[in-house]
């Protein structure tokens, strides 16, 4: 079997010593364990030695690997699919990127989104700084039928007054002041108040909590824990073991057999990391441990 690089061969030796360990826990003999897989002794000694380039396909791999985790009581269908994902070539991978890659590109002149830009910021300038300006031009265009009606009524009114005789002026009546008082009356509108806009900002207590990751050990495990990027730790853990990890900024747990590890973070109700038998990589911030 070739593999595509130095990534994929050291996961497949992960898998391959978790099977081992597990293997030799139990008491079970290679030759033991080849007559009930049916898989030879030597192709089974080539992979529990990482010698991959001795052995056949990638699909008759995945195969013993089924067998052999069966075998010995773990999830065989699991690890599997793990090594499948793990084999795929950069083309297969990639069939999802081509049909992207294919598109035309559509050229679009530099100075277009520029001009966009601009028009969009003095539109905006122009509405903060005038927010009561259309405010007021609103508040008129609702106004205006009513004033037009009255400016229509104290027309008659007045050329009525104008009419009469000349030598003789008409009393001032409660009625005429009635009538008149509607277009004397100045209808003021009143600018809506402002609205503010709150910003919620971040409290400086989330913003300098360091981030707390506890792992107690349900079973073996091979574990890798990195510390602000430095690598703190880098082996397995049997059951019973409890390993407490502080940082910063960020805290990498990596578990070839995510099942066993409990995970807590912040002194918080613990976890498990994964499935048994599975490797799974998490990274814990100080944002993501205070959200859970």
């Amino acid at each position: 079997m070739k593999l595509l690089n130095k990534d994929q061969q050291e996961q497949l030796v992960e898998i391959v010593a978790h099977l081992r360990q597990v293997r030799e826990e139990r008491s079970v003999g290679l030759k033991e364990l080849a007559a009930y897989t049916r898989i030879q002794p030597a192709i089974l000694q080539a992979m529990e030695e990482g010698r991959f380039e001795e052995l056949p396909e990638p699909i008759y791999v995945q195969g013993f690997i089924r067998h052999y985790a069966n075998a010995i009581g773990l999830d065989g269908a699991a690890l599997a699919k793990t090594v499948a994902n793990i084999c795929l070539t950069p083309e297969e991978s990639n069939n999802d990127h081509q049909v992207v890659d294919e598109k035309p590109t559509i050229y679009i002149p530099l100075f277009v989104p520029y001009v966009l830009l601009l028009g969009v910021a003095s539109f905006g300038l122009f509405y903060l700084l005038n927010p009561q300006r259309s405010v007021q031009s609103s508040n008129q265009k609702d106004l205006s039928p009513l004033a037009a009606e009255q400016n229509t009524e104290f027309a008659t009114q007045a050329s009525s007054l104008t009419s009469s005789k000349p030598k003789t002026r008409p009393p001032v009546t409660s009625s005429t002041t009635k009538a008149l008082s509607p277009a004397l009356t100045t209808i003021t509108p009143t600018p809506s108040s402002a609205l503010t806009t709150i910003t919620p900002t971040p409290s400086p207590q989330e913003a300098t909590t360091p981030v707390e990751v506890t792992l107690e050990l349900q079973d073996t495990s091979w574990l890798r824990v990195k510390v602000d990027g430095k690598t703190e730790f880098e082996g397995e853990l049997k059951k019973g073991d409890k390993k407490t990890w502080t940082a910063k900024k960020e805290v990498m747990v990596r578990s070839g057999n995510a099942g066993a590890v409990l995970i807590s973070t912040n002194k918080k109700q613990p976890t498990p990391l994964g499935s048994v038998g599975s490797i799974k990589q998490v990274t814990f911030t100080p944002e993501t441990a205070n959200s859970q």
